[in-house]
């Protein structure tokens, strides 16, 4: 006999008090916390609970009783629905509110160090149509939003072209107008889904692995180069050069047209055999008068125009004279070492991949950059006393890791160093309080700037300078 499932509770009129982590906003019911997705602080809602756990719960409002000031109606008629933009029902001066107050909680509750007073958060110009990049998933199995028990699956076009419903890796959400990347990344889409369909073409069945077409990628730049990359399932160039030679006809602004086949279970194509169909293999960037080139897989700041804004508060805190030797840390494909590398004396970027390393180096060529050295390695192993007899001690590090920070022995190499200045870009204020604890044996911490990269979500970027004591 199966054991039987427990009923979950139900809560009335319950207000929301804060804006929490994941996008989701937190309740309390008998002073135990719950999250509930959708909702803005200041809500009285009634909560169904979908999960329950020792520390915490989680639900859905099922009723709302009063609408919360915060409130705005979104822009998006998928609000609700899609994995994305979970903050977009709340006015966005109040987003940025709560963002500066998640850093301050991670770094006051998991940081044992003294705090100056932070800086106010630095938000966004643009609040819409700010990401260079987004990535489509074709699938079979789109969600119904109009489901009812009546519907008979075998009448209904199944065809998706959009992104996945959280928490459901099978089924897509075909996206009718997504506001997050400027045009012509809207006609695009929609051009691909209608020629696959007037065509016939296989929409991609993830559970079995099979159908012909996965996935488009769509980068833009500020200089107005545009990317689109096609990635298939299995090769028919008669499939892809009718699909991409109508993309092109439609789209003459693409600069770079390139597909890629994908014979893997996963979506990952930096290790595979990226072809040019027609333009450039890349897209070119442009930020006070440096040129770097984007390819199909280089990482660069989903806000170009944020970067920017980010960039220059790296370089204000590393206070540079032109006399320094600055190591750059998780450099990526080396943007921020080619920014400052103007102010420096020289500059060390280490990053453990390698190819973005090849991009970091060819964009110091590109801008005849003579005083950037890339190498590539995991950090924990290359930062050793040889490194650093090596390149030369530095005087600035510019610190920019995943969302995990540091490693231990990367944290314990930097202090022996013993750089003036510390930069400590971070995408997670919870493992850089971690990180800047042990830093504050040696260092102090000067100056905290929460700068917010991505409108109408949770994500927040936050920088901070540690002097030496």
């Amino acid at each position: 006999m199966g054991r039987r499932k427990r009923e979950l509770p139900f809560f009335e009129k319950v207000e929301i008090i804060d804006a929490g982590a994941e996008g989701k906003a937190v309740a309390k019911v008998d002073e135990q916390v719950v999250f509930v997705p959708f909702v803005a602080p200041g809500d009285v809602v009634d909560i169904k609970i979908k999960k329950k756990r020792k520390n915490y719960m989680s639900g859905v409002a099922t009723n709302f009783y009063q609408h919360s000031d915060l409130r705005v109606e979104p822009r998006c008629e998928h609000f609700g629905m899609c994995g994305g933009c979970k903050w977009q029902h709340m006015d966005y001066k109040h987003q940025l509110f709560y963002k500066h107050k998640q850093v301050k909680d991670n770094l006051e509750r998991l940081g044992r160090f003294d705090m100056p007073e932070m800086e106010p958060m630095l938000g966004s110009e643009k609040e819409y149509y700010y990401r260079n990049k987004l990535e489509y998933t074709f699938s079979n199995k789109r969600w119904l939003t109009d489901f009812s028990k009546d519907v008979k699956f075998e009448d209904r076009d199944m065809n998706g072209l959009g992104f996945h419903m959280p928490g459901m890796f099978d089924r897509i959400l075909d996206i009718n107008e997504c506001y997050l990347q400027d045009a012509p990344s809207n006609d695009i889409r929609l051009a691909f889904r209608k020629y696959a369909m007037e065509d016939n073409l296989e929409f991609y069945d993830i559970k079995n692995w099979s159908g012909f077409l996965r996935n488009i990628l769509i980068r833009t730049a500020s200089t107005g180069d545009l990317m689109v990359i096609l990635v298939v399932n299995y090769n028919d160039e008669e499939k892809i050069f009718s699909l991409l030679d109508k993309i092109d006809r439609d789209f003459p602004q693409i600069t770079s047209l390139m597909y890629v086949v994908n014979l893997k279970k996963n979506a990952i194509i930096t290790d595979l055999n990226i072809k040019l169909y027609k333009g450039n293999p890349y897209i070119m960037e442009e930020m006070e008068g440096l040129k770097f080139k984007v390819g199909p897989v280089s990482f660069y700041q989903t806000n170009s125009q944020q970067a920017y804004e980010l960039y220059k508060i790296v370089r204000e805190y590393a206070a540079l004279t032109g006399n320094e030797t600055v190591y750059d840390l998780y450099t990526g494909t080396g943007t921020i070492a080619n920014f400052i590398a103007r102010d420096s004396k020289k500059v060390i970027g280490v990053e453990y991949v390698e190819e973005a390393i090849e991009d970091a180096k060819e964009n110091s060529k590109l801008n005849n950059i003579g005083n950037c050295e890339f190498y590539a390695g995991d950090l924990a192993e290359v930062l050793d006393d040889s490194f650093v007899k090596k390149v030369g001690s530095p005087d600035v590090i510019i610190t920019d890791p995943p969302r995990a920070g540091m490693h231990p022995l990367v944290v314990k190499q930097i202090i022996k160093t013993a750089p003036e200045r510390i930069v400590y870009v971070s995408c997670n204020p919870a493992t850089q309080a971690r990180d800047v604890t042990v830093l504050s044996e040696t260092y102090e911490v000067k100056k905290i700037q929460p700068v917010d990269m991505f409108p109408h979500t949770h994500h927040v970027e936050n920088v901070m300078l540690l002097v030496k004591k």
